[in-house]
């Protein structure tokens, strides 16, 4: 069995972390790895390889906490590259709905791949593949191209559409979780636990668009040169993919929280003493979940891409 090499990142001083782990990873050989130790979860540092090597590496998870956290870093070989997720729903928005009924995340876990999110899942690859196939052999139907879309329209779309769906929503369904656990806690103890997520989800999330909104938007705008009126984010951060990937490390949380919601409902299964109001609470929770998904695959898969590669192709000597 291989022996990896261990680079315990609590020993290093906070500043020289990600370097000598970058550092680390860049003199690996392809199919070569080391292992990670670290007091807390490094997820951060996933999206930063990821944005800054691409996806050359694989992500396990030897040890997950509450107080270690191990996590085998591989450097893949150039043949090993495969499409992600998020790329095949860029390509074709139609397969997003292949991937929702078969309950695999597409945004928050766009950047995986099929067969990684199959081993996780115990899903079949193949047949995965031949419904994903099938859907080549419908009749292509009009729709939105986002991925032809210039960005700062983009970034105005998921504004216009996606939060402005939080800000109107999030005030509703909070106030309708809390009135469905008041009444039905009691028979159903598991809606206060709804209840209690969706709360902290949405006080997140709220948070989160206002922070896109000032912030990462107007960054992302000034990169093509229309700030209009924004603050110079430029003067915040020293690159984009340091604002993108604390979007995305947020995005993965709000969608582990609606993962919990659903499972906590049995996938929005309703009860026999379902009231009116706990009817449509669980029908809004479906539609919330929906969107969000839509919307963070918008900012995961293709804004987010987007703007780093304007970004770099701008500091190109």
């Amino acid at each position: 069995m291989e022996t990896l090499d261990i680079l315990d990142v609590t020993l290093i001083e906070p500043r020289f972390k990600h370097p000598q782990i970058f550092d680390k990873f860049d003199s690996l050989a392809p199919t070569e790895g080391f292992i990670i130790h670290n007091d807390h979860d490094p997820k951060p540092l996933y999206y930063q390889l990821l944005g800054e090597r691409g996806n050359i590496f694989s992500w396990d998870y030897l040890e997950n906490g509450p107080v270690c956290w191990k996590v085998r870093i591989q450097k893949l070989g150039e043949e090993a590259h495969q499409e992600t997720i998020g790329e095949i729903v860029v390509k074709d928005y139609r397969k997003a709905q292949v991937f929702k009924k078969l309950g695999i995340d597409f945004c928050c876990g766009g950047k995986k791949t099929v067969e990684e999110v199959c081993k996780t899942k115990g899903l079949n690859p193949d047949q995965v593949k031949a419904e994903l196939e099938s859907v080549n052999m419908m009749a292509s139907q009009n729709g939105n191209n986002f991925d032809n879309w210039q960005i700062d329209f983009l970034a105005d779309y998921i504004v216009n559409t996606h939060h402005e769906y939080v800000k109107t929503n999030v005030p509703f369904i909070t106030e309708l979780a809390n009135k469905v656990a008041l009444v039905h806690g009691t028979q159903h103890p598991e809606l206060i636990e709804v209840a209690e997520t969706f709360n902290q989800l949405g006080r997140d999330l709220s948070l989160h668009v206002l922070k896109e909104e000032n912030i990462v938007f107007p960054f992302i705008k000034g990169l093509m040169g229309k700030t209009d009126d924004a603050p110079v984010s430029s003067e915040i951060f020293d690159s984009i993919r340091t604002p993108t990937q604390m979007m995305e490390v947020e995005h993965e949380q709000a969608g582990e929280d609606m993962a919990s919601i659903r499972a906590l409902t049995k996938d929005y299964k309703l009860p026999l003493d379902a009231c009116t109001s706990y009817t449509i609470l669980f029908k809004k929770l479906q539609e919330f979940e929906n969107d969000l998904f839509n919307h963070v695959h918008l900012e995961n898969n293709i804004l987010f891409p987007k703007a780093i590669a304007l970004e770099k192709e701008q500091v190109k000597p």
